[in-house]
């Protein structure tokens, strides 16, 4: 580990040196997405449903995925914070080499279980057929996504927040021209469809994980080698898995929580099925921000955790929340001023476009809930807090989240705009929850920093 090549970062890193390449990652990140979404609407509006279901499972393999993830860039910003560089090379060889695995084996499981998938989602005989092809493809090339998101969270938490703005501006390029190929260009004639858009994304990713593998290499921010791993640090991993399995079990319980709302909304019919995917595709954009600002925010807290500065890390944190809570207000406002235009874009149907109307006033809810939720939750587990973020999640999403969204969509029968009104009761009493648990200190003294090498 060449320490010269690791950015410093302290109380004094501005948010906006960090956040600023984030935030143009997950635009251009949510642009992509849109793309997708636009190109297959002129398509077959079937197929953007269809995709719309498969990526609820893509979303649920990745959060698998951010298992070792998450628990490397908790492992990363604290150890760099205390300047225990000695270490750092055989975390990244055991992150990247666990993560790399574990996604070959999970990529085959989801492929296996995909028919069970579609049957639990109760997906209409119209969208099954794409859904499943895209899940068989994509989840497939899953194990890249478990590569590239282990490299991503290492470069972060060295500092290297723009490496991924650049690589996720060629993946839209290359995902944006595959996806025209094949359905408007001249591999048309092959009529792969989704299954053309499908390729198109794994291509991309493959070159994104390659691209982030080479920056690593380029810049000397560290080395892999197997001969790092011998003996084998299994305590660090042991570490690493008790950080990483309830960081992913509160964003696994979330997803399966939101799988289970979006059951009931196929009982509702396609329309209800389009306006909830097209509507996700423009709330992207209203909480890009609060996203940012919490991830960058997650890296500073590390560093200032592991150097024992926790008083710093303290005021940050709030620091952070003045300046993302009045613009994501803003964005989800805007979002839902502007809905009945911008949903225009994909769809022209008037159903579904009211349908759509109704969802983003809801939103503006959501989105102050879950900014809260961002800012401080991924600010505990930077600080090795993460039991507290499972347990809540848990309670809120299936206590209140879904209990409310299956009371108000379904039974009082106020349709999708009732199931986004449970995930905004879930979102905004666990966000005030987990701030409240920030401002008593209860996260002090749960560094994972350890002055022993994690060794057998």
């Amino acid at each position: 580990m060449n320490k010269k090549n690791a950015v410093a970062i302290d109380e004094n890193t501005p948010l906006l040196m960090l956040a600023g390449p984030m935030f143009l990652e997950l635009l251009l990140n949510t642009m992509l997405n849109n793309v997708d979404t636009l190109m297959l609407s002129h398509y077959d509006e079937y197929a953007v449903g269809a995709v719309g279901n498969a990526n609820t499972i893509m979303f649920m393999m990745n959060i698998l995925f951010n298992i070792i993830a998450t628990a490397t860039s908790v492992v990363v910003a604290q150890y760099l914070g205390a300047r225990q560089y000695d270490s750092m090379n055989m975390i990244y060889t055991l992150a990247v080499t666990v993560n790399l695995v574990f996604g070959l084996v999970l990529s085959g499981l989801f492929c296996l279980a995909n028919p069970l998938i579609m049957n639990f989602l109760h997906v209409s005989r119209e969208m099954r057929p794409y859904s499943m092809i895209y899940i068989y493809i994509v989840g497939g090339g899953g194990f890249l996504t478990a590569v590239f998101n282990v490299m991503l969270q290492i470069l972060r938490c060295n500092g290297h927040t723009r490496i991924g703005m650049w690589v996720t501006f060629a993946i839209n390029i290359i995902n944006i021209g595959g996806n025209y190929l094949f359905l408007y260009g001249p591999l048309k004639v092959l009529n792969m469809g989704v299954a053309g858009v499908a390729t198109s994304t794994v291509f991309a990713r493959f070159l994104a994980a390659v691209a982030l593998l080479l920056f690593f290499f380029a810049t000397k921010t560290g080395r892999l080698s197997l001969r790092y791993l011998n003996p084998f640090p299994g305590k660090l991993l042991g570490k690493m898995i008790k950080i990483g399995l309830p960081s992913a079990g509160e964003n696994l319980t979330y997803n399966l929580y939101q799988t289970t709302l979006l059951s009931f909304v196929n009982g509702m019919g396609n329309d209800s099925v389009n306006a909830r995917a097209y509507c996700n595709s423009l709330i992207a954009f209203g909480m890009i921000f609060s996203n940012a600002a919490a991830m960058s925010t997650q890296i500073i807290t590390g560093h200032l955790v592991g150097a024992g500065k926790s008083e710093e890390a303290y005021r940050r944190v709030f620091k952070t929340l003045r300046v993302s809570m009045p613009i994501t207000i803003a964005l989800s406002s805007a979002n839902a001023l502007l809905c009945r235009y911008t949903l225009g874009f994909f769809t022209s149907n008037q159903n579904v476009i009211a349908l759509g109307q109704m969802i983003m006033i809801v939103d503006i809810f959501v989105e102050t809930g879950r900014c809260l939720n961002m800012t401080f939750v991924n600010s505990l587990k930077a600080a090795g807090a993460y039991v507290f973020p499972l347990i809540m999640g848990i309670l809120c999403n299936w206590g209140l989240g879904l209990t409310t969204g299956y009371v108000v969509g379904v039974a009082l029968g106020a349709g999708v705009a009732g199931i986004f009104a449970g995930t905004a009761t879930d979102e905004c009493i666990r966000g005030l929850i987990v701030m409240y648990y920030w401002y008593k200190k209860k996260w002090l003294g749960k560094s994972v920093v350890d002055s022993s090498p994690y060794r057998k």
